[in-house]
């Protein structure tokens, strides 16, 4: 197979095991990329691969008013060029894109950046590495994350790991502030079932002295990064600082081990705060979009 030949593959055509391989190897290779999650996520993915599974792009793609078009699929956060690509490489593959879609909007990774004439938006992902022993991880703790933890332990509340997804998805439709459609509640039900059921995934619950669930949040682990997915709580989780606890517990018990954890990040001040105040690192990486579709339909997706 030509080395420098970039071809777009569809879904069906995909060489899943070149694939995976080329994923494991990349030094960018994030859960999201693997073949298995995009099935969960997105259903019908297509491909650009360059040479025999060289570098990879995942092609996330719906179809509205005869328009094929790009889009980030919910459980996401991001995606784009793998390995890390050069800047040959990312032009043959931006420009392969534009040419093929007229409308995008479309989240790349850390490592594989947006060209300087295309448009984009610079959004943060927070990391924090927990490697070193739990007490030197706290004294990264902020004053505010401080005060949030010693007034959450005055609050009787327990953590329990592996609660049930059913638990989970009718906490989560309960206090989801986006709502989603009947078709992404079975995406994100097909994923959690996934990932527990092969020990990839596990799902952190946070209870009140009533034994009433008040936070919960989706793990998952892939190579040396554990992502923090699809967080929700409630009022009264809120006010107890459930989610401070969860955070705190989980770093508790995985300190001193070689790998990230992954807050997928926030562009919500509130949010990105809770992040900071562990002591997690801004990762930034980029929102990529354009629109070239005809006048009389470019308000269709404004």
């Amino acid at each position: 197979m030509n080395q420098d030949k970039l071809q777009y593959i569809p879904y069906e055509e995909v060489d899943t095991d070149k694939w995976d391989l080329c994923m494991n190897n990349a030094p960018n290779a994030l859960v999201y990329a693997q073949s298995w999650y995009l099935d969960k996520v997105a259903g019908t993915w297509d491909a650009l691969v360059l040479g025999d599974y060289r570098y990879v792009m995942p092609i996330t793609y719906r179809r509205k008013f005869r328009v094929t078009y790009l889009y980030q699929p919910f459980f996401c956060q991001q995606l784009g060029i793998f390995p890390a690509p050069t800047t040959d490489i990312m032009q043959l593959f931006y420009d392969e894109l534009v040419k093929r879609f007229s409308f995008a909007e479309i989240n790349l990774n850390a490592m594989a950046l947006p060209l300087n004439s295309m448009q984009k938006e610079a959004r943060k992902n927070y990391l924090l590495w927990l490697n070193d022993p739990y007490l030197k991880l706290t004294e990264n703790y902020s004053k505010h994350t401080r005060r949030k933890l010693k007034k959450a332990s005055k609050n009787k509340l327990s953590m329990v790991t592996g609660i049930s997804i059913l638990d989970y998805l009718q906490f989560k439709k309960e206090n989801s502030i986006i709502k989603l459609d009947k078709y992404s509640w079975e995406r994100l039900r097909n994923l959690l079932a996934f990932t527990v059921s092969r020990s990839i995934g596990q799902i952190y619950g946070v209870y009140d002295e009533e034994n009433s669930l008040c936070a919960a949040v989706l793990f998952v682990r892939y190579k040396r990064r554990v992502t923090y997915l699809n967080a929700a709580t409630n009022e009264k989780g809120k006010s107890l600082n459930a989610m401070y606890f969860l955070i705190d517990k989980f770093i508790h018990e995985h300190a001193g081990k070689d790998y990230f954890l992954d807050f997928e990040g926030s562009m919500i001040p509130g949010v990105a705060r809770l992040y900071e105040g562990f002591g997690a690192a801004p990762e930034i990486y980029y929102r990529l979009s354009w629109n070239n579709l005809p006048a009389y339909i470019k308000w269709v997706k404004k």
